[in-house]
């Protein structure tokens, strides 16, 4: 129902609607303004109404370029977090939406070049059909104000020409000898308009920057080809660099307000198509134009400069020392880096970004941390996911290279502990945020902390082969062993699941089904082979803690986080006295 999907989006919904409102409002305000104001009339008379189009979602552009930024401010984006922590979790939770919101606006710019883009394309189509007309129409008689004084001109195409040929009054020059018949000059086209003035290259610029970063930006390109993604997202530069420079030769121009006291368009437009040259007339003064101002980089200023300062923060931390105390070569290829840093100071479930000089000094990635805050070091699994993740495999298995790390970063997972129940999904190596949070309980009980608010975990592994499991079961046993020894062997109820098995898996569980242990993670809990039945595993939640607040946390793949997300609408009610669902999502 409604009211069980307003438990988990009521604030997402919220955001999303306001930014929504803006756009419509700008976009709708400035049409009205561009398509009905007289200040714009004769530009009108030339473009029609693509003028329009072209002026609102060029609005809506500087709006969103002003936004775009904003969410991959990390170092923003933590202090947040940070200042949020007393905050209520749904304040808290939209941090989490952060790069879900970068997108939404990255479409939205694609989407808004594009009618910009077209609606000019519309503009100098015009632009060079008045400047061809010879039939004395008002655009045509626009076209020409050019050759009445510099401050005159409203058609940016002054000529059909490249060059301005010679007037049939003047006395044109011999030819020269060596050139008796010259070429003729090539016709100044919708097309060369496009690519020699500023606006127009810049334009182009502009638009192809962004379709290389929206087409390399999706899934599959950012798992397989992660260094694509990453240097084509560079290009971020070029299109801010564009942006402000787009509007500076004001190329659309409108009547000026002293021009407007003196030759309103409403009572001397019909004048300029019929006078003569002994006019008398109030309206026999030419109306004079003014170019728009370029105003893209008020919209962009201050979100360049905080980004600025982000980047200067990323490099001053980059270049404090990392010693990497550790090096462990789990099974399936997955390496376990423990490391130390002056100053260094984590929560569980947050993220770094690492960079290795020896393979790449621009490439960073995103890993999260394994460790526990209460351990003296910070570590992370890696697996191979990309070319980048394979080399750094490869380099620490012959000797230990430099390693740079920005971070670490808050993500959902840092809000576990904030509720009564948590269920941790994990798919794969998904499994690495709950690494960090499995340890702290088990440092916690260890401490006897009084201070935990959380009464009850439920863990659910989801993996397709047993090596995957392998570098996780000493955890899962240790803590096993210290919650029996604490007394609370129910605090923690995980369940492993196997998605991919063969024949002499299965055979080998079916022999030893009687033991103890699990065969396959040698485990007290067994193994299930297959996929979770999710409404099963929330009805049962619901049913143990019926006024609850449950936090859902996952990192893996969208179709589970869907399947998730499903489940904590049907199963949340906006009754207090039942139980709530909030999902959460590692996003990174």
């Amino acid at each position: 129902t409604m009211g069980n999907w307003l438990v988990n989006h009521w604030f997402s919904a919220a955001v999303l609607a306001a930014w929504l409102g803006i756009n419509i409002f700008l976009f709708t305000y400035y049409f009205l303004f561009f398509d009905r104001d007289e200040r714009y009339f004769y530009t009108r008379a030339i473009l029609g109404s693509a003028l329009a189009w072209a002026r609102a979602s060029a609005k809506c552009l500087n709006f969103n370029s002003m936004l775009i930024l904003l969410p991959v401010c990390r170092n923003l984006l933590s202090f947040l977090r940070g200042t949020c922590s007393c905050c209520r979790r749904t304040l808290r939770k939209q941090l989490d939406h952060n790069l879900t919101f970068h997108k939404l606006v990255a479409y939205t710019l694609a989407l808004l070049t594009a009618v910009h883009t077209i609606a000019h394309l519309f503009n100098l189509e015009r632009y060079n059909q008045s400047q061809q007309a010879t039939d004395g129409s008002l655009p045509a008689v626009l076209s020409e104000m050019h050759l009445h004084g510099s401050n005159k001109w409203l058609n940016p195409i002054h000529s059909n020409q490249t060059v301005s040929m010679p007037s049939a009054s003047s006395n044109p020059p011999p030819p020269l000898p060596y050139s008796p018949n010259p070429p003729p000059l090539p016709l100044q086209t919708v097309e060369y308009v496009a690519f020699t003035t500023i606006p127009g290259l810049t334009g182009v610029i502009i638009t192809l920057a962004l379709i290389l970063m929206v087409t390399s930006s999706t899934e599959f390109i950012r798992r397989n080809y992660f260094e694509l993604f990453w240097y084509t997202h560079h290009l971020f530069l070029v299109y801010f660099a564009g942006l402000v420079i787009h509007g500076i030769a004001g190329l659309v121009r409108g009547q000026t307000e002293q021009s407007m006291a003196e030759v309103h368009p409403h009572d001397c437009a019909e004048y300029l198509t019929q006078r003569d040259q002994n006019c008398t007339h109030n309206c026999c003064k030419d109306p004079e134009f003014g170019s728009i101002p370029a105003e893209s980089w008020k919209w962009v200023l201050a979100p360049i400069i905080l980004y600025v300062f982000e980047r200067i923060l990323r490099v001053w931390r980059a270049q404090q020392k990392v010693v990497v105390t550790k090096v462990v070569m789990h099974p399936a290829r997955v390496l376990e880096l423990q490391m130390q840093k002056k100053g260094f100071c984590m929560e569980v479930g947050q993220y770094i970004f690492v960079n290795c000089p020896a393979i790449s000094s621009l490439e960073w990635h995103p890993f999260t941390l394994t460790s526990a805050p209460e351990e003296d070091f910070f570590s992370i699994h890696i697996r191979v996911a990309g070319d980048w993740t394979e080399r750094l495999i490869d380099t620490f298995q012959l000797e230990i290279p430099r390693i740079e790390v920005d971070g670490p970063f808050g993500t959902a997972s840092e809000d576990v502990f904030q509720y009564e129940v948590a269920m941790l999904v994990g798919a794969g190596i998904g499994v690495t945020p709950f690494a960090s949070i499995l340890k702290s309980i088990w440092y916690k009980f260890q401490q006897a902390d009084q201070t935990l608010k959380t009464k009850k975990i439920y863990f659910y592994w989801l993996c397709r082969d047993t090596g995957a499991f392998a570098w996780f079961n000493d955890l899962l046993a240790s803590l096993e062993q210290k919650m029996a020894e604490s007394g609370k062997a129910d605090f923690l109820t995980y369940r492993l699941f196997l998605t991919g098995w063969d024949n002499s898996i299965a055979n080998n569980v079916a022999l030893h089904f009687d033991t103890a242990t699990d065969t396959v993670t040698g485990l007290k809990h067994k193994t299930i082979f297959g996929r979770p039945m999710w409404n099963m595993e929330f009805a049962a939640v619901a049913a143990a803690h019926p006024r609850s607040v449950v936090g859902v946390f996952l990192c893996g793949p969208e179709a589970l986080a869907k399947s998730l997300q499903k489940s904590c609408h049907q199963h949340s009610s906006l009754d207090p006295r039942k139980v709530k669902f909030y999902f959460n999502k590692e996003n990174f």
